[in-house]
């Protein structure tokens, strides 16, 4: 009879190979956690990158459009909108803005919409001149209305290198006015003066009306004596179809 080869593990060698298959479970059960809390960090990272990108991009397109609004600003095309009447309010803004520009942008292009009442014949005359020096320091002015010029703005469109019309603006002229009171010799005197103005206007107006007729844009362009005709004691409204034939715009829209 043969032997039987298969020896019989002695209990020690029992417990021995038991204990190693517990710790090599036990290493593999940790082996695994360590793989699932890697995992869940790697997944934990990669949702933080995803909403740290989403923030981003909404960032970015916050900026996208907010370079937008900037660009498409009146203030970066140097168009100033000027819809008050005409006082040392709205002057003071209307220059602050024209001198900003001038400081930072020289001899840019600069446009003024006027839809405006019209107002203080001094504090226009203030506008007046200083659109004169942005002009001379080297600025393209373009003087425009929209809706109307009235009184004093209508003064003021005179002011531009360009003077521009849109098809249903008018334009009102008169002769200039102030209120006053006092003594007979007071009110003489302010009367004497506000001639003296108007004569100043009107060499405003019709200097601007015979360089149109030079230029060509005028087909009749306004007189000393038909302006005095036409405004003396009167409202005179203008369509933009008669302030290009006058000479008191350069061009229609």
């Amino acid at each position: 009879m043969a032997e039987n080869s298969e020896r019989t593990l002695t209990p020690e060698e029992l417990e021995k190979i038991r204990a190693e298959t517990l710790k090599l479970q036990a290493e593999t059960e940790q082996a695994a956690v360590r793989a699932e809390l890697d995992f869940q960090k790697l997944r934990a990272d990669a949702r933080k990158a995803e909403a740290e990108a989403s923030a981003l991009e909404i960032k970015l397109r916050e900026e996208e459009r907010r370079q937008k609004t900037l660009l498409a600003d009146d203030i970066y095309h140097h168009v100033y909108r000027f819809s008050d009447t005409v006082s040392s309010n709205s002057v003071a803004s209307c220059m602050a803005r024209l001198a900003y520009w001038d400081r930072n942008d020289p001899k840019c292009p600069i446009e003024i919409i006027f839809s405006s009442p019209g107002g203080s014949v001094i504090d226009g005359m203030v506008l007046f001149d200083y659109i004169g020096t942005i002009r001379r320091s080297g600025h393209l002015v373009t003087t425009s209305t929209m809706g109307w010029a009235a009184s004093m703005a209508g003064i003021l469109l005179q002011a531009g290198d360009r003077r521009v019309m849109y098809r249903e603006a008018w334009v009102l002229i008169h002769e200039v006015s102030f209120g006053t009171s006092g003594k007979i010799g007071e009110i003489e005197d302010t009367v004497n003066w506000a001639r003296r103005m108007d004569e100043r206007v009107i060499d405003i107006f019709t200097e601007r009306c015979r360089q149109a007729g030079v230029a060509g844009t005028a087909k009749h362009p306004l007189s000393r004596a038909k302006l005095k005709k036409g405004w003396t004691r009167k409202d005179w409204w203008l369509d933009s179809g008669e302030c290009l034939d006058f000479g008191l715009v350069d061009e229609g829209r």
